[in-house]
């Protein structure tokens, strides 16, 4: 176990004016809290955190996170507490390792929320800093070096989180070399025999090619030289689980596969990349398509670099990766070789202060701006889901028609696009250009393409777009908007209940009102409570108990009374009637325009209603607004229920016909082709079957209950009437449900 005085000299080396009181305040603090605490490998728990320390001085890390690594399990596995971290190390340490404590006392489902949690909470904090971000995969990559300790049952789990979660993210973080090993140890975990297999062939294509590497490396240097280019080449195998991938990929066996080395070339600047790839295609014969160019345009993870693919020696495939000594160490550390914690801005998120970052990073920008979306009322499965998509996805880069450039996920949609611009985009978008031509906003992003967005401001994105979407951001704000047009639907339901309410109480109603008193409900404001009330979970006699304390609610009278009267059934003894309006009278609030309108509606389930019906709303507990026809032998059901009956009106439009649930019962003879002459004679009337169920009643008749759809009562008339023609056809009949 490494002692005090050696984590010391490893950040000395380093950062000479590093704060060693800070540092022996924190070793001697958790070791002491640790105390003879063991880990599955028998060693002392201590040695963890150490190590974790001991992988981020490789980062060069600043002091605070070295010390926030050596405390990091304190809170969560020992008797340490915030306030005492807060009191010996500060406030801004105390934050720091709260925030990479796990959610130990939540009552949680499932093993899956459990994670879905601690992503979020984790991500959250690293919102606020970067280094919490850095210290949780130091911590995650030696629990992987050590996994084969832990009992067989966990280590699929953890390897697969890993897999999942913290190798995609140190990779969006621009950290290779951690997400390599990240993704290498899990592999060997989640596949052993693919592993085994691939390490056995890259055993037997070393021994093949002995010092091919060695080789290719020397002439590099030489070429280089000879042209004036100091540059240093490292060759390398692949790793075992990106050959796994590529195979995958390809659909190809390992003997296929022609690319398995790789050489880095590292120059002192810019213009010398360019030089040397001008070089190793006038050396080698490149490979076509297989060029990239990311010193130009970047990876979203700060990634910059030359790629190219040559047949070197032997003809055999090589990869290179051209870049400068500054690129390689952003490429190998990523968000953690350029953080620096001088000048701390506030947080966009939430207050708190933020490292400084040089260079505005990008990826951590990205990260910042995908967690603002993602958490974003996302329950613990949505935002798990979400956030791997954000993470998993190859990369195509499109452009507006200002040239501004957007990058996205590979199989990424218009749709996608408009998002990732600004919400407001995604959420009026109606259409989109890509390279000047009109397209389906379900056509997939090529690098390159420019894409126009046609936007109108009366469009709402439909919930189906949340299938098309592949992006975390554009599903989460589909949804959000989803449930934000849904909510004001049911408002406008809870409103019109409300008034109806208000009015029977001869009380005055208004919004500033309901506002005032939202907080005597449990809610925050005058829209959610109307859209309790619109959804059945709040009775609309205890809001108006919370606007008006010393309303006494009346004792129920229940009337009956003939429909042909104008009246339906019931009256509280000291206030109106509720009236069922004649047609033609008034104009009530609720239009119905079809089967799937523009509010939370539906039919009676058996009988519908169709134009030309009186018809009535009654509100069901979350499923919105039913609507039966005046005669509906249901409606009794509701007598006492006057807060749920709605005004409900047709609203029609003769030049776009829509089609209208019914359903009728036909007694036919039991003769063969019965059914066939009932359908047909449906059919040449222009009526729609949804559905047809037999039911015996004798030898020779039986029933036929079918579902139809028609224009109106004129049309749905016709049919039963032609069905009456019929010899087989003893009786029709109407249902009214």
């Amino acid at each position: 176990m490494m002692r005090q005085y050696e984590l010391v000299e490893r950040v000395h080396r380093y950062n000479p004016n590093c704060d060693e009181a800070l540092l022996n305040k924190a070793y001697v603090y958790a070791m002491r809290k640790h105390g003879t605490q063991k880990r599955a490998s028998g060693d002392p728990y201590f040695s963890h955190p150490l190590e974790v320390a001991a992988i981020l001085t490789d980062m060069h890390v600043d002091d605070a996170t070295i010390a926030i690594a050596l405390l990091h399990d304190t809170i969560e596995d020992t008797d340490a507490t915030r306030a005492e971290i807060d009191q010996i190390f500060g406030e801004e340490i105390g934050r720091l390792v709260e925030g990479l404590t796990k959610l130990k006392r939540l009552d949680l489902v499932s093993k899956r929320t459990e994670q879905a949690e601690n992503l979020r909470k984790l991500l959250l904090a690293v919102a606020a800093d970067v280094r919490v971000l850095l210290v949780k995969l130091a911590d995650r990559l030696h629990n992987m070096r050590t996994l084969d300790y832990m009992p067989e049952h966990k280590r699929g789990r953890i390897a697969e989180e890993t897999m999942d979660i913290y190798a995609p993210l140190a990779g969006r973080m621009g950290m290779q070399d951690m997400r390599q090993e990240l993704e290498h140890l899990a592999f060997k975990t989640l596949n052993p025999e693919s592993f085994n297999r691939i390490v056995w062939n890259l055993q037997e294509l070393r021994t093949k090619n002995e010092g091919l590497i060695a080789d290719i490396e020397k002439e590099l240097v030489e070429a280089f030289a000879q042209r004036g280019i100091n540059a240093e080449v490292k060759g390398r195998e692949k790793w075992p689980y990106s050959i796994f991938r590529k195979m995958l990929q390809k659909r190809v066996g390992f003997e296929q596969l022609s690319d398995i080395y790789g050489f880095r070339v590292l120059v002192d600047d810019i213009d010398s990349c360019y030089r040397c790839l001008g070089v190793v295609h006038t050396l080698w014969s490149s490979v076509m398509g297989r060029f990239k160019d990311y010193i130009s345009t970047p990876k979203q993870n700060d990634y910059r670099s030359l790629h190219t693919t040559v047949v070197g020696p032997h003809r055999q495939r090589v990869e290179l990766q051209i870049r400068t000594h500054d690129m390689h160490e952003v490429a190998e550390y990523g968000i953690a070789a350029h953080t620096l914690y001088k000048d701390r801005p506030l947080d966009l998120l939430g207050g708190e202060r933020l490292p400084q970052i040089s260079e505005e990073s990008q990826a951590y920008a990205w990260l910042r701006m995908t967690i603002a979306s993602l958490s974003d009322g996302a329950n613990p499965d949505e935002f798990l889901e979400n956030t791997k998509l954000e993470l998993f996805q190859d990369q195509v880069f499109c452009f507006t028609p200002k040239g501004t450039l957007i990058t996205l996920p590979r199989g990424a949609t218009p749709i996608d696009f408009a998002y990732a611009v600004h919400t407001d985009v995604g959420n009026t978008c109606v259409g989109c250009k890509i390279n000047g031509t009109i397209m389906p906003l379900v056509t997939p992003l090529q690098n390159g393409s420019e894409v126009e967005i046609i936007r109108s401001p009366s469009q709402v994105p439909p919930p189906t777009w949340e299938s098309i979407a592949i992006t975390g951001k554009a599903r989460a704000a589909i949804r959000r908007a989803t449930r934000d047009q849904l909510r004001k639907q049911y408002a406008a339901v809870g409103r019109q209940v409300l008034e109806a309410a208000f009015q029977r109480a001869s009380r005055e109603f208004n919004d500033a009102l309901l506002e005032k008193s939202a907080s005597r409900l449990g809610l925050s404001n005058a829209l959610d409570v109307m859209a309790g009330v619109g959804r059945s979970e709040i009775p609309s006699s205890d809001v108006i108990k919370a606007v008006y304390p010393d309303y006494m609610i009346p004792p129920l009278v229940v009337e009956t009374m003939s429909p042909g009267e104008g009246w339906y059934s019931f009256a509280r003894a000291d206030t109106m009637k509720f009236r069922v309006p004649e047609p033609g009278e008034g104009q009530p609030a609720f239009p119905i325009r079809s089967i799937a309108g523009d509010l939370p509606v539906r039919f009676a389930p058996d009988g519908g209603a169709v134009p030309g019906d009186r018809i009535v709303g009654i509100l069901m507990p979350g499923e919105g607004i039913t609507i039966y026809p005046i005669q509906s032998p249901t409606l009794k059901q509701f007598d006492d229920q006057p807060e749920r009956w709605l005004d409900v009106r047709w609203d029609i439009d003769r030049n776009k016909p829509v089609r209208f649930p019914a359903q009728v019962i036909v007694s036919s003879l039991n003769v063969p082709g019965s059914l066939a002459r009932v359908a047909q004679t449906i059919s040449e009337n222009d009526g729609n079957i949804d559905n047809i169920r037999m039911v015996a009643r004798t030898s020779d008749f039986h029933d036929l209950i079918i579902d139809l759809e028609v224009y109106d009562l004129k049309h749905l008339n016709r049919i039963i009437a032609q069905l009456k023609t019929q010899v087989n056809v003893s009786e029709v009949e109407r249902v009214n449900g």
